[in-house]
């Protein structure tokens, strides 16, 4: 883009779901307040045209079309949920921001209020992640787990209604759409990892459009792209899917050096898991945050040399 963007109406393509309107509406927001006009553009995806479980339909079902989109230039920004990202880079495009992530973790709507341990045996969850299937199976709490697809409103409508007695969600969606008043209980990461990437936004532009780069930058919160490094180079290592059954959780925490002087560091937590509930491997790391890459990347190797990829089985072409 050779002339000021403050000059052209940004084009922001999204889905045209209400969470991904909401989603994309604060980048859009926070361009605006920056000087530079903005405007949404709705995109249909695969993913909004099936019915099946996002492991059936395929990596990037949610994201492929908003990029056919960015590189034909029908819009000039794409903003997608990062942990919908497949994790091989695509060299036409570049992720110019990160933006301040919502709290990661998954959370629990379930009937009566009650918190995930209250559930008694039998109780009917929905959720079609393999990754939140084989943490709650690992639970050992009788739960029965059954497939569940749709918006967030139409998932929360199967517990109001009685058709499940729970179901397992993004916390960071509910948030972002001003549901949080149905959340009974958000899930500790002990409990559940999230997936690499959660409650993340990936603002992402054409890699040539250098003044577009530089204006999104401004976007960008460096804590939240080290984390989603972290996260998302351990998925790619463990060479699994963003539907695979691994979870990862990256977070900034202080520390203190031999003379008592606080400092940064990134401390990363990853899982592996049978989808059976059979076995989880976990393990952590902490290290120096510009080392973001490194310790996905290492952490990864530590939990295949636990045995990982045989754990996660078919899993890991998802």
């Amino acid at each position: 883009m050779s002339s000021p963007t403050k000059q052209r109406v940004l084009k922001i393509g999204t889905r045209a779901s209400l969470l991904a309107r909401t989603q994309a509406g604060t980048v859009r927001d926070a361009l605006i307040a920056s000087g530079h006009p903005a405007e949404l553009v709705f995109v249909r995806t695969a993913g909004d045209e099936s019915a099946e479980p996002v492991q059936q339909i395929g990596v990037g079902v949610f994201t492929s079309a908003l990029r056919d989109e960015l590189a034909r230039g029908a819009v000039d920004v794409a903003v997608h949920s990062y942990k919908d990202l497949p994790t091989a880079d695509d060299p036409r495009f570049t992720i110019a921001a990160i933006p301040a992530r919502e709290d990661p973790r998954d959370a629990l709507v379930a009937r009566d209020g009650l918190v995930l341990g209250e559930l008694p045996p039998g109780s009917v969850v929905g959720t079609s992640a393999p990754r939140r299937v084989a943490q709650l199976r690992a639970l050992g709490l009788g739960l029965e787990i059954v497939p569940l697809r749709g918006n967030l409103d139409s998932r929360l409508a199967k517990v109001t209604t009685g058709e499940l007695d729970a179901v397992v969600v993004a916390r960071a969606g509910l948030a972002r759409i001003g549901r949080l008043d149905a959340v009974t209980e958000a899930l500790e990461p002990v409990q559940m990892l999230p997936a690499p990437g959660q409650g993340a936004l990936a603002v992402e532009c054409r890699a040539e459009d250098a003044d577009l780069v530089a204006a999104l930058a401004r976007l960008d919160d460096p804590r939240t792209r080290a984390a989603v490094v972290a996260e998302r180079t351990l998925l790619a290592e463990l060479e699994a899917g963003c539907t695979a059954p691994v979870g990862a959780l990256a977070e900034v925490v202080e520390s203190l050096d031999d003379h008592g002087r606080v400092f940064d560091e990134l401390s990363v937590r990853g899982c592996a898991a049978a989808v059976d509930g059979s076995d989880v491997i976990r393990a952590s790391m902490v290290g120096s945050v510009e080392r973001a890459g490194n310790l996905g990347r290492d952490l990864a190797r530590e939990l295949l040399e636990l045995g990982a990829r045989e754990l996660m089985g078919d899993g890991s072409d998802a």
